[in-house]
């Protein structure tokens, strides 16, 4: 249900832009991740930190957005998170030595230190490709490509690098002893 919220956003700015026009996508943007935030206080009694990140950023973008009426500046936003994303997972492995992947998910895993080091340095730089790529399509291509991008094509894009993750992570995993033949 947590996964689901955050998606809810993204597919109320498709919806809007697709019926009227980036400006009124932006004003939803940032009521309905708004109502995220506050459903997940309302619910959980807290609200994870990138929730927070992600708000911010959507308020300070969107509303310069609006205030503008220069559509750069949400566009801007994408790639400032993906950078962002980027820079804390390297800072916080090589500056405080704390991977937070695996503190997110080494719990469920198993892993020796050297891989859990190689996928968080793997997602940091997918991170900062997929900036460069968001940043490229949005300043280079037109705005409907770019909000087709931002919903299907990085959701696709995540998706198929989450599945090389998890195939190169199964390498890794422990296995069960059958005995029992």
């Amino acid at each position: 249900m947590k996964q689901f919220n955050e998606f809810i956003p993204l597919i109320v700015f498709f919806a809007i832009y697709k019926m009227y026009d980036i400006y009124a996508a932006t004003a939803a943007l940032i009521a309905v991740t708004a109502c995220t935030v506050l459903f997940s206080w309302f619910k959980y009694r807290k609200v994870e930190k990138m929730q927070l990140i992600t708000f911010a950023m959507v308020s300070v973008f969107g509303g310069i957005t609006l205030f503008t009426q220069d559509p750069s500046f949400i566009k801007w936003k994408v790639t400032v998170i993906y950078c962002l994303f980027s820079i804390v997972l390297l800072v916080s492995q090589y500056a405080f030595k704390q991977n937070i992947l695996k503190k997110m998910l080494g719990k469920e895993m198993v892993l020796p230190e050297f891989v859990w080091s190689r996928v968080n340095t793997a997602w940091a730089m997918f991170f900062f490709a997929l900036a460069g790529l968001n940043h490229y399509i949005a300043f280079n291509m037109s705005e409907e490509l770019w909000v087709d991008f931002k919903v299907f094509g990085v959701l696709g894009i995540m998706l198929a690098f989450t599945i090389l993750t998890v195939v190169y992570l199964y390498r890794y995993m422990p296995k069960e002893n059958s005995d029992n033949k």
